[in-house]
């Protein structure tokens, strides 16, 4: 599995159509074979920051497999108006450290 992170700066005034553009497209992260999960952060203390996360099973699946997709096509569609305002695109591999607390997982 890759992890991939991609950092908006999205100004007050597109953050409506921005959230709804993500959640037309997110439709078609849905259909793709590739994607395992995603979320859209906007960020607290300067809600002009946002943060998607995407799960893939690999980078050749995200890149060769998604990206060649009809998917892909789909998911552009709905976020085409915001790759301008991209200000950093990466993928990360999982490390071992990783944990859900107790109080995560709903235990008393």
């Amino acid at each position: 599995m890759i992890v991939e992170y991609v950092r908006y700066a999205i100004p007050a005034e597109r953050r409506e159509a921005f959230e709804a553009g993500y959640a037309r497209a997110q439709s078609a992260l849905d259909a793709s074979p590739h994607c395992l999960a995603w979320d859209l952060a906007r960020c607290v203390e300067d809600p002009t920051q946002y943060v998607l996360r995407i799960e893939w099973d690999s980078a050749e699946g995200h890149l060769q497999g998604f990206r060649r997709s009809a998917e892909f096509r789909d998911f552009l569609a709905g976020v085409r108006p915001f790759v301008g305002d991209i200000v950093e695109m990466r993928h990360y591999e999982p490390t071992p450290v990783a944990g859900r607390t107790r109080a995560a997982a709903g235990a008393p």
